[in-house]
């Protein structure tokens, strides 16, 4: 069968071919879940794990790592006008993949009336904007001295980690010490699991930048686990911020509980030690 030219009437008369279409090139962009240039970097979230039984819903994430990042954002407000403003922390894991985000939920006048010993509740979320884990801490008046941290309970701070909230499955306990800081890692019935044993001057500086090490031990001190360090985070935003970062390694055979109540003793050492401008620049 013959092939009809379409430029051709049917009686012969020949017509005027139009544009032809041309092909554009893709133009070069970002990758899928990068920013845009000028634009913040996109949030890479770690992939969701699947579901374990007997697992706290929203933990299964911890089964995966050994290494957890804290990084601690920088409040603009807080830093030019020096009023505490509620804290706000990135969990990442080793690759930088955010693993969960932790908000603080503290009353203003607690916070500028006693600072870094405040009463708050760290609620801690994932992808979904769904809180997995949440921290309690009560207000303690007159607690938190290593030298009287054994007389009474009420001398010695104490949290709670909840998963779900409103159920406990783990608490961090401060112990008395003539100087450096200790602490007790206990289950939800308060029976002690682990130990933590920070360093003799829990302190930063220009003049000091190496990391301060809170060791992870076992509960009769013969061998260290793992560690929760406070890292240098560079002049600018130790000097003129309260804004850290903060580093938990561990086993990752660890009960998926305890590696969460670590997660909590994080969040106690920060306010004890390094949350206020001037334990920074000592």
């Amino acid at each position: 069968m013959a092939q009809t030219d379409p430029y051709k009437t049917e009686n012969g008369m020949q017509l005027e071919k139009g544009p032809q279409p041309v092909t554009v090139p893709p133009v070069p962009g970002p990758a899928p879940g990068q920013a845009l240039p000028g634009q913040a970097p996109a949030v890479q979230w770690m992939p969701l794990p699947p579901t374990i039984p007997g697992c706290p819903p929203g933990l299964e994430y911890l089964t995966q790592l050994d290494q957890i990042l804290v990084h601690q954002q920088v409040e603009l407000f807080e830093a030019f006008t020096g009023i505490e403003t509620k804290n706000r922390y990135q969990i990442k894991n080793a690759l930088g993949q955010q693993v969960f985000f932790a908000y603080e939920e503290s009353d203003l006048c607690m916070r500028l009336c006693c600072g870094a010993e405040r009463a708050f509740q760290m609620h801690i979320i994932n992808n979904n904007h769904q809180e997995v884990l949440r921290v309690v801490r009560p207000f303690q008046y007159c607690s938190g001295c290593c030298w009287c941290a054994d007389c009474c309970d009420f001398c010695a701070l104490t949290i709670a980690i909840e998963a779900p909230a409103g159920q406990a499955i783990g608490h961090v306990r401060q112990r008395g010490s003539k100087w450096k800081a200790h602490y007790d890692i206990l289950d939800a019935n308060m029976d002690p699991i682990l130990k933590i044993r920070g360093p003799c001057c829990p302190c930063q500086s220009i003049f000091c930048t190496c990391d301060v090490d809170f060791k992870l031990m076992t509960y009769d001190d013969s061998e260290q686990i793992g560690k929760i360090s406070k890292q240098w985070s560079g002049l600018a935003k130790e000097w003129f911020t309260n804004a850290d970062n903060f580093g938990i390694q561990f086993p990752m055979d660890l009960d998926v509980k305890v590696k969460g109540t670590l997660l909590g003793a994080l969040f106690l050492i920060e306010f004890m030690f390094f949350e206020e401008n001037d334990n920074n620049n000592n």
